[in-house]
Formats: C-alpha cells, sequence, structure tokens
C-alpha cells in the first residue's frame, strides 16, 4: 500500500462533482486579475477550477501577505463565481497536487493543470530526480497554458498532454508587479480585481 495522502482543506467549494477539473496552483500574492483569466477562460474545457494555495512552497517562502490574507482575498474575488472553489494542499509540487486532488474529488476526475508559458517551462524544466518523471507527470494530468511574453512550445513528445489556453493578453500582470508599483507609489488597481483593491492596499502599503 501506498502512502496516505492527507486530504485538501478547502475554503470554498463548488457544488457538484466535476468530471472535468482545472487546478489553478499560485502564491496568489495577491490575485491579479491575470488568474481570473486563466480561471474563467479554463471553464470552456472544464466543469469546475479550484484555486490551490499550498501550504509550503517548492520555490519561494511566505513573505507579504499571510496564509489567511491569501485566502481571504481569494474568496473576495471569487465569490460570485459558482465554479470556482479555493483549498490548500500538503504538497506544493504539482503531481503532490495532483494526488491530493484525485483524493478529494475521486480517481476518476480529469485533470487539468492552468498555467502561463514561463509557469510551465518552469513545471517541465524542474528536476524531478529523474528523467523520465515529466512523461510520467502528464499521463496524469494535462497543462492549459496560456500565452505569457511569447506562447508555450511543447518539446520532445509532451505536446499530447499541452494545449494552448485562450485568455486575451497577460503580459505584464504579476502579483510582483503589483507589490512593486505599491511600493513605488504607481498606479496598480488595474492589476487585480476590483473586490480586493482595499485589502490589497491594506496588505502591501504596511
Amino acid at each position: 500500500m501506498g502512502a496516505a495522502i492527507d486530504p485538501m482543506e478547502f475554503f470554498q467549494r463548488a457544488a457538484g462533482q466535476p468530471e472535468r477539473l482545472g487546478i489553478l496552483p499560485g502564491a496568489f500574492n495577491p490575485i491579479t486579475v491575470a488568474h481570473l483569466a486563466l480561471a474563467r477562460a479554463a471553464l470552456r474545457h472544464v466543469d469546475e477550477v479550484v484555486f490551490v494555495v499550498p501550504r509550503v512552497f517548492p520555490h519561494k517562502n511566505y513573505s507579504g501577505a499571510s496564509f489567511s490574507e491569501r485566502m481571504a482575498m481569494l474568496r473576495e474575488a471569487t465569490c460570485d463565481e459558482t465554479a470556482f472553489s479555493i483549498a490548500t494542499t500538503d504538497g506544493g509540487l504539482f503531481l503532490e497536487i495532483a494526488r491530493e486532488c484525485h483524493a478529494a474529488y475521486g480517481d476518476h476526475v480529469r485533470l487539468s493543470f492552468l498555467c502561463g508559458r514561463d509557469a510551465a517551462e518552469r513545471i517541465v524544466g524542474w528536476d524531478y530526480g529523474r528523467p523520465e518523471a515529466v512523461a510520467e507527470m502528464l499521463r496524469q494530468f494535462e497543462l492549459l497554458v496560456a500565452d505569457r511574453e511569447g506562447a508555450y512550445e511543447p518539446a520532445g513528445d509532451t505536446g499530447a498532454s499541452v494545449r494552448r489556453l485562450e485568455t486575451g493578453c497577460l503580459d505584464g500582470v504579476s502579483a510582483t508587479e503589483v507589490r512593486e508599483r505599491i511600493a513605488r507609489g504607481d498606479d496598480w488597481e488595474h492589476l487585480v480585481p476590483e473586490a480586493i483593491i482595499e485589502h490589497a492596499r491594506r496588505i502591501y502599503s504596511r
């Protein structure tokens, strides 16, 4: 028997049981209009999108907004979206998140991870310790990839598990850009959902 998988913790969950699940992992420090554009575009391909904030990130630490503040902003930004869920996972790598999603939603659900071109390159290029790891991973889920400072070009035989996600232009929209603009005193409000503007102002102006 394999090791037990800790269940996902949901802070908001869509009604029903999806056959196709879109997964949008991120730091959401803060959530931006690009994140919402990804999730809304994905609903053309999936039944539900779950925003996932890992408790431990594989490549960054918590700074800026606290975990609870990020969850609050996510809930404010998505509360009117009936097909959106919000959850946290113990695992931070996509393969770990996929296992927790299967445990929560059932083995039958088809998984699609949502990301931009830059994130897709990091995912496929990550050192998982085994050369066959990426191919094995992409047999368990597909990637829906949005253009971001260019289109993603799948390498090798990964193309069958990678699809382009039409979202419109996401260039220049990032949580880092939001934080830097706030620090400089530049306009930033257009980069985040209107519902979180005041919340973000309080958090990142501290």
